[in-house]
């Protein structure tokens, strides 16, 4: 090998590592999900996580571009952009990651491929995107990362650092469909689409024996599996300390907040396909672009508009 070639294959290696420690030694990564991971980090090792296919980047108003709307228009959201790690589950919603200018990165599915097609809800598809979503989220924590995971379907209108308890006594800080006045209270209905969970043994353990249970769940989704758990008490066996969040500050479809003042995320949950996800999310933007014009004085005037779209979608086949 010539010294034109050596020099050549040296700089390639470099470019692949790609990365210097304020020291100066050359960070090297065990796997591209830790590479992943720590270009979307915050100083204390937490990620925000959204999950994307075909489905949600494609379209006149892809579901991605609202989600990233929500974060422009939010009170303190803009700067969270640069802590989302798009995990693709495609390639076309890799590529349009990429495109954004995101933190991307590309879900190994281990043989099963997801067509771009839409899941819809509990379809067999859906419930196999969901379980291998559970499976990726147990290794964001065994790599050691705190992490908010959010459905794509969430507008984050404000900052929800500013609601959640960041202490590290919080091992998982989760949203309901409907919330029971008790944030400590077990009996609230969990809804995995929003929740922050800090890495430890406990954590860990958790995931694994969430996912454990996956070929005993014919027919059910990832979060009736963990509804489950809880409700055997496993949490409590685990010697998890977890947080139910009120529906006030972290609302939905199913139960609408109805304090704008309050308000810092809305979930298209009780809704079943993209089409009614996405006209009812954006009219959720037109609510929230009034009542970011108005005075502010009297809020008792603002309410959400009817989220007409996916009460019909149910009606659907």
């Amino acid at each position: 090998m010539n010294i034109l070639a050596l020099i050549l294959s040296i700089l390639m290696i470099c470019a692949h590592i790609n990365i210097l420690q304020p020291d100066g030694m050359e960070k090297i990564y065990k796997d591209d999900l830790e590479e992943a991971l720590a270009g979307a980090s915050t100083e204390n090792s937490t990620v925000i996580i959204a999950v994307a296919n075909q489905a949600y980047t494609e379209g006149d108003k892809p579901m991605l571009d609202i989600f990233l709307d929500g974060l422009w228009l939010g009170e303190g959201t803009q700067k969270l952009k640069d802590h989302i790690l798009i995990v693709a589950v495609d390639q076309t919603a890799y590529d349009r990651c990429k495109f954004l200018n995101l933190h991307c990165y590309k879900m190994k599915t281990d043989g099963v491929e997801f067509d771009g097609r839409e899941k819809l809800f509990m379809s067999d598809d859906f419930i196999k995107m969901m379980w291998r979503r559970t499976l990726l989220l147990g290794d964001v924590l065994k790599h050691g990362y705190n992490f908010i995971f959010t459905d794509m379907d969430i507008l984050w209108v404000r900052n929800p650092f500013q609601m959640l308890m960041l202490n590290e006594s919080l091992d998982l800080q989760i949203s309901v469909d409907k919330f029971n006045g008790d944030e400590w209270s077990e009996n609230n209905p969990i809804n995995t689409g929003f929740y922050m969970i800090r890495s430890n043994r406990k954590t860990i353990a958790l995931y694994d024996e969430w996912y454990g249970q996956k070929d005993n769940s014919t027919g059910k989704k990832e979060q009736d599996v963990l509804y489950e758990l809880m409700r055997g008490g496993a949490f409590e066996r685990l010697g998890l300390r977890v947080r139910f969040l009120d529906t006030l500050f972290f609302s939905g479809f199913c139960q609408n907040s109805n304090d704008f003042k309050e308000v810092t995320t809305v979930h298209a949950n009780c809704c079943r396909s993209i089409k009614a996800k996405v006209h009812d999310l954006m009219e959720v933007l037109h609510d929230w672009k009034k009542f970011k014009a108005s005075s502010h004085d009297n809020t008792t005037q603002f309410q959400w508009s009817d989220h007409t779209a996916c009460l019909d979608s149910w009606k659907q086949q």
